[in-house]
């Protein structure tokens, strides 16, 4: 699950490694799709070898990703309306949210007035 992928993230960054190979999820794609809209990854795609999928990810050269923190886990499930959605370290930050239309960050859940559980913030 992304909380595997975020950590592996970082730390091929802190490395300065340009590419990971993480178990596919359809989960962590989604998430990777929204780290790529934002700007946090550079490009990711499924990949297959042999009988098994892997999640390529490919970094960005800049260091783009500083922290991350976990909101909901698998014992304590938060969930968010679309009028309580805040801004993540006033703007400089990213919140993703698991809701109805699929995995969105906060800016884009607002903006469809749809709300969901609150995955994760990252800045």
């Amino acid at each position: 699950m992304y909380w595997d992928l975020l950590p592996r993230i970082q730390n091929a960054e802190r490395a300065g490694k340009d590419a990971i190979l993480s178990p596919f999820s359809k989960t962590d794609f989604a998430v990777a799709q929204v780290l790529v809209e934002s700007g946090y990854i550079k490009e990711t795609q499924k990949k297959v070898i042999g009988k098994k999928s892997f999640l390529e990810v490919r970094l960005s050269s800049r260091k783009a990703l500083s922290g991350f923190k976990f909101i909901s886990k698998s014992s304590r499930h938060i969930y968010v309306d679309y009028r309580n959605i805040k801004s993540v370290r006033s703007g400089y930050g990213l919140g993703v949210y698991s809701t109805s239309r699929g995995v969105m960050n906060n800016k884009n859940a607002r903006k469809n007035k749809v709300g969901g559980e609150y995955l994760f913030e990252i800045w």
